[in-house]
């Protein structure tokens, strides 16, 4: 199952997707493509694909991506290759950015959709500031466009307000679960278990 994860920036959505990488089995991270520069805490392969925009416009022309967006100034995208290869093995979570997320959507990809709020202004200010990796104008432009993507929050199959880390990731989790055991998920299971009641 396909696990599409969005939300402004400084949302939260990377803590929670890591935490419930850690608590539940079978699930596998998407790594995006980005021409941003690597923050320090990054590593590439891990957070990101770093590359620059040439390849990545190289990548678009040969429709390579799923999805793609110039968000922030820079692109972002989810190659089709990484979607077959990790899609294949179990369940696979995607963080990308609302426009992404909407285009996956648009695409009628078989997904869930899921929203990440902040639990107010102030707060996503707070934790934009307080990541320090972005310098004020960065920091102002993200602000700016979570005002027009929290807007789309509808268009989404469940939405979970990230107010406090350990519910939101618990709430993540039940939705991953339960998207599980959802009878168009289990066909072949039941077919089998039925066969043995004949």
């Amino acid at each position: 199952m396909l696990f599409v994860v969005t939300g402004p920036s400084g949302c939260g959505k990377s803590s929670l997707i890591h935490q419930v990488m850690r608590d539940l089995r079978n699930v596998r991270f998407s790594v995006s493509h980005t021409t941003r520069p690597r923050r320090p805490s990054e590593q590439d392969g891990r957070d990101y694909h770093f590359i620059g925009r040439p390849e990545f416009e190289r990548m678009i022309a040969k429709k390579q991506f799923v999805e793609w967006a110039l968000v922030h100034g820079h692109y972002y995208g989810t190659s089709k290759k990484e979607i077959e290869e990790k899609g294949a093995i179990g369940d696979l979570i995607l963080d990308i950015d609302v426009q992404g997320a909407r285009q996956i959507k648009s695409n009628l990809l078989r997904a869930v959709f899921v929203f990440i709020l902040p639990p107010k202004y102030e707060e996503l200010r707070k934790r934009l500031r307080d990541r320090g990796e972005d310098g004020p104008d960065i920091i102002d432009r993200r602000l700016r466009n979570a005002k027009r993507e929290i807007r789309y929050y509808a268009d989404f199959d469940y939405v979970i307000i990230n107010n406090k880390l350990d519910r939101a990731v618990l709430e993540l989790e039940s939705v991953i679960l339960s998207s599980r055991c959802r009878t168009d998920v289990r066909n072949a299971e039941i077919r089998s278990i039925l066969k043995s009641f004949k």
